[in-house]
């Protein structure tokens, strides 16, 4: 198993896995606002399992996936009130194959497997705009890394942190 996480929470997680359109690393943090550009493919959600339980059961799934490539098809407006530019990615199936992969993978160690991170229709595969980055329509990106990014609460002054990558593909 590629990076081992970097450590373990003692209380219920809660927890995203992203594909970073460049490469993290175990230990990388980041305020909310300043997120590396990335692939939301599984919601924050939480669960009482360790990190690397969690690394273990993506590790099947990101071994047989393959890199990923995408293109960026159009600007829209998400959020409850409509108000987070993001950039739409054209539609992708094997995108979508690997967040149906990652729910099954993942779901049973979920503190509540009903929750909307597993639930949730309509997966829009997008890029959120951030202060200094964004990704134009048009604009094509090689994915091949999932990470495990822990959810701190917002007032944390280490800001969201990176528990564990893995390579798509043994990459």
């Amino acid at each position: 198993m590629p990076d081992r996480p970097l450590f373990q929470p003692m209380h219920p997680s809660r927890l995203v896995i992203v594909l970073p359109l460049a490469p993290l690393q175990v230990g990388d943090s980041f305020a909310v606002h300043s997120w590396p550009l990335h692939i939301t493919v599984l919601a924050p959600f939480r669960t009482d399992a360790a990190a690397v339980e969690i690394q273990r059961a993506l590790a099947s799934v990101a071994a047989t996936q393959p890199a990923i490539t995408i293109v960026a098809a159009r600007e829209e407006l998400f959020g409850r009130r409509h108000d987070v530019p993001v950039t739409v990615v054209a539609p992708n199936q094997q995108l979508v194959g690997l967040r149906t992969a990652l729910v099954r993978a993942v779901q049973p160690l979920a503190s509540l497997p009903e929750e909307s991170a597993f639930t949730a229709p309509g997966f829009r595969p997008h890029i959120t705009h951030k202060r200094a980055a964004r990704a134009q329509p048009g604009d094509e990106f090689t994915l091949t890394q999932l990470a495990i990014v822990d959810m701190a609460a917002r007032a944390d002054p280490t800001g969201r942190t990176v528990l564990a990558t893995l390579p798509l593909g043994g990459a």
